[in-house]
């Protein structure tokens, strides 16, 4: 159980590192540095590093070890694709299900993330984790374990990319407007309009990220 319990807390840890974007594409992951670096043993971070193999995060390159997964243009357009897609059916799925405590989840968590996108010196860290809230709201009464565990890998890769590209929050995009959008169509039950409206916010996101990756880190569409 204890060995369990410590490749659970590597894997958590190392898959939030990565997405933050601590440790970049093609960066090597040796065992003797993440060691040093997470205090775990070898074998608790070897099960750790092949959980994220499977989850798209790390690449295992035989006897050379492992290095974090390369990113492209053209990943992020699958990415999103799937997003979308997988996304709305666990939007579809969790509105038809919905109940009176769904509901406060997602005013609740509207609430907190309307707070975070209202302050005049957002606080980027704050916001993702409001952001983050906010969607899983919407979906957390999707019973789907195997949707779920594919949409929240699909989200993470998706933010992935986006912490890596630093999407500047004061550019003209309204994405507090986006957020209106998309909480007005769950709360009225129109899951048409609300796969619609989670459509654009994600599309729009991903538009930004990829100009951004070309522009500033020279990614080219099908270039890792």
């Amino acid at each position: 159980m204890e060995a369990k319990t410590l490749t659970d807390q590597a894997y958590r840890q190392l898959r939030k590192d990565i997405v933050q974007g601590h440790f970049g594409p093609g960066d090597k992951l040796g065992i003797d540095l993440l060691k040093r670096t997470y205090n775990v043993g070898a074998t608790p971070l070897r099960e750790a590093l092949y959980r994220l193999s499977s989850d798209g995060f790390v690449e295992v390159r035989g006897q050379r070890g492992f290095r974090v997964s390369e990113m492209s243009s053209d990943e992020l357009e699958e990415i999103t694709d799937l997003r979308v897609i997988l996304e709305g059916m666990a939007l579809s799925q969790s509105v038809e299900n919905s109940d009176d405590a769904w509901e406060s989840r997602v005013v609740a968590a509207f609430h907190h993330l309307t707070k975070a996108e209202m302050q005049k010196e957002p606080d980027l860290q704050e916001w993702e984790v409001r952001n983050r809230e906010f969607h899983l709201a919407l979906v957390s009464c999707c019973h789907s374990p195997w949707l779920m565990r594919f949409h929240e890998i699909l989200y993470d890769q998706h933010k992935r990319y986006r912490n890596l590209a630093r999407i500047d929050r004061k550019s003209r995009r309204n994405v507090h407007d986006e957020h209106i959008a998309i909480c007005d169509a769950a709360l009225t039950k129109d899951i048409p309009a609300l796969c619609a409206a989670n459509e654009q916010h994600i599309r729009r996101t991903a538009e930004i990220t990829k100009k951004l990756l070309q522009d500033n880190l020279g990614v080219k569409p099908g270039t890792p």
